[in-house]
């Protein structure tokens, strides 16, 4: 059974503890000045950062890995490139190809800061509940519908998911196996019998949940109330932010 990724980790650390509104502003707010670093010499500090967040998230490294290999196949793509055909500065030749300095030095700044901020996203959305972030959404002026189909898209999600993998075995069963181009057509017939499904599934949910009142008012999501130590997390991310920005624009201003 596939489980959401909020359930990762416990609810004991102090990452989760933090007030969900004060937690996704907090965090945007790093994500995006992490996102307009320049500076070689700040991507320490990032790496810092990040790592002490990461730390208090008590997700594992695991768990990372997992979740950023599929990503990393471009940032890969990117790092075999960038290095040889950007820049004028050259480190080495091998053969006709040539690793030239500047394009090195933008592969270095835009992996840290793709893995960084890939963490940061990691900490946002797994260690917090959905429904605590639609929650703070929700108070911060997401429509009520948005925030009802952002949850009913995620528990069903996992349905067909579920879905999924039974009509696989069912097709592997039967001698499907869908290596090759003939398995083209029974693949498209697997893919619209989902959708049939889903679709079905659907209505028959919502006639369901018509009957139990549903559509007379919006559901009622909760949040958690503020304490003084999350305004005071707040606080220290936007400093950080902030921090950066200065950093970044007043005192290495961009030519």
């Amino acid at each position: 059974m596939i489980t959401p990724v909020s359930t990762a980790i416990a609810e004991s650390n102090l990452l989760s503890r933090w007030e969900a509104r004060h937690k996704l502003i907090g965090l945007l707010a790093l994500i995006f000045s992490f996102s307009f670093i320049r500076e070689l010499w700040l991507l320490p500090l990032v790496v810092f950062i990040t790592v002490i967040i990461y730390t208090l998230s008590q997700l594992k490294f695991a768990y990372y890995w997992s979740r950023i290999r599929l990503p990393g196949i471009f940032l890969l793509v990117l790092a075999l490139i960038l290095p040889f055909g950007a820049g004028s500065t050259v480190l080495a030749r091998f053969g006709p190809m040539v690793l030239k300095l500047e394009g090195s030095l933008s592969v270095l700044l835009i992996t840290v800061k793709f893995l960084c901020i890939f963490a940061l996203v990691l900490v946002l959305f797994a260690g917090t509940p959905l429904q605590k972030l639609v929650g703070a959404l929700r108070s911060m002026g997401l429509p009520s519908l948005l925030a009802e189909m952002l949850i009913f898209t995620n528990r069903y999600i996992y349905q067909l998911a579920v879905d999924l993998q039974q009509t696989q075995v069912a097709a592997g069963l039967r001698g499907f196996r869908g290596r090759s181009l003939k398995a083209l057509t029974p693949l498209a017939y697997i893919v619209g019998t989902l959708l049939v499904r889903s679709h079905n599934q659907s209505e028959r949910v919502f006639q369901a949940m018509t009957l139990r009142g549903y559509g007379e008012e919006s559901l009622a999501i909760g949040v958690d109330p503020v304490r003084t130590a999350d305004r005071l997390a707040l606080a220290a991310a936007l400093l950080l932010a902030a921090g950066f920005i200065i950093l970044q624009f007043f005192f290495f201003p961009l030519s």
